[in-house]
């Protein structure tokens, strides 16, 4: 069997894995319209506003991109209890994503980032949003949910977008379950959060997340080469070597480094390692790349790929989301066909 086959073999099993996405709650909504002219008032353009447009964003676009490729998905997090949670919940709703973990915490926003587009251009982002710690309360019915729930489940991603809802009492509890039941855990990780970590399955960080968690860890080799050179990017050498510094500072399984036009990295306990080179045709976007990456990858393993087979898939989905303009999915028939085409 070729390796084509064995990817193809597991995206084939992607309808019977079982995915609980825990974390940040996004609305993403667009305004759309034009530009003609500059306000009296100050010099900014006059968007003269034509239409909206919502899309689930943070944690539901990681529900939303294993939705797509026909994974079954639950989706926890918290929502404000406001007019945005009504348009989030129904676009949730739309994607087959099961909902029915998701609180709401009334002295809180339901995240929001507006975008205002002119044209094709962006002009300006407004966001919405709390970034306190969950209530003690709030954050105990949320563990009481995956203790009821989670044996119905294969594999859990922690989608931490730094909004309040990964904390560290909720992130430990989350990871003793998770290894009591023998569930794959994976997290897209946030920088300054990377101590919460310690023992999952993977964790997906991009470059600039991976050189910031070990400068804020203050890991170092023996030669302290991660003591100097804040202001650039680490060498090819030194991503190998603070990948493996994590692996094992945090007693994880793996790690998957996202590199963009490079492709990706993935470094396994016990020493292998995996170079995975960009299968993108066209880059026409980058939003919610990341996203999709954790999305394939989690799903994969949860349908007994081995580390390696899931980084390949994850990278193959990755490359078809960037071809599309704004924050997209990757659908399963569009994964085998890129598969298809690449043998």
């Amino acid at each position: 069997m070729t390796q084509t086959d064995k990817l193809k073999g597991v995206i084939s099993r992607f309808p019977k894995a079982r995915v609980l996405v825990v974390g940040d709650l996004i609305l993403d909504e667009f305004v759309w319209g034009g530009v003609e002219r500059i306000s009296p008032e100050a010099p900014v353009p006059v968007v003269w506003a034509e239409r909206r447009s919502y899309l689930p964003g943070g944690a539901a676009n990681v529900a939303n991109n294993i939705s797509s490729l026909e994974g079954r998905v639950s989706l926890i997090g918290v929502i404000g209890r406001d007019k945005n949670a009504e348009i989030l919940l129904s676009e949730i709703k739309k994607r087959k994503i099961s909902s029915t973990g998701i609180f709401v915490e009334p002295n809180r926003h339901t995240t929001v980032k507006t975008r205002i587009i002119a044209g094709h251009q962006q002009v300006v982002r407004v966001d919405w949003e709390h970034r306190h710690s969950l209530p003690r309360e709030l954050n105990a019915k949320i563990i009481g949910f995956i203790g009821k729930n989670l044996k119905e489940y294969d594999a859990v991603i922690i989608e931490d977008y730094g909004k309040g809802v990964i904390n560290a009492h909720l992130l430990a509890e989350i990871i003793v379950l998770a290894k009591k039941n023998k569930k794959i855990i994976t997290v897209d990780p946030k920088e300054e959060n990377f101590l919460y970590y310690r023992g999952v399955t993977s964790i997906t960080p991009n470059r600039k997340e991976l050189e910031n968690a070990v400068r804020n860890l203050r890991i170092k080799d023996k030669t302290n080469r991660f003591r100097v050179h804040n202001d650039r990017l680490f060498s090819d050498k030194e991503i190998d070597l603070a990948a493996r510094q994590i692996l094992k500072y945090l007693n994880l399984d793996s790690i998957l480094v996202t590199l963009g036009e490079h492709g990706m990295r993935l470094l396994e306990k016990g020493g292998r390692r995996t170079n995975i080179p960009t299968v993108a045709q066209e880059v026409f976007d980058v939003s919610g790349a990341g996203d999709t990456v954790i999305a394939a990858f989690t799903l994969a393993l949860s349908c007994a790929a081995s580390t390696a087979e899931a980084a390949h898939i994850a990278n193959f989905a990755a490359g078809i989301v960037v071809g599309k303009l704004g924050t997209a999915t990757a659908t399963r028939k569009e994964l085998l066909e890129r598969l298809h085409k690449a043998s």
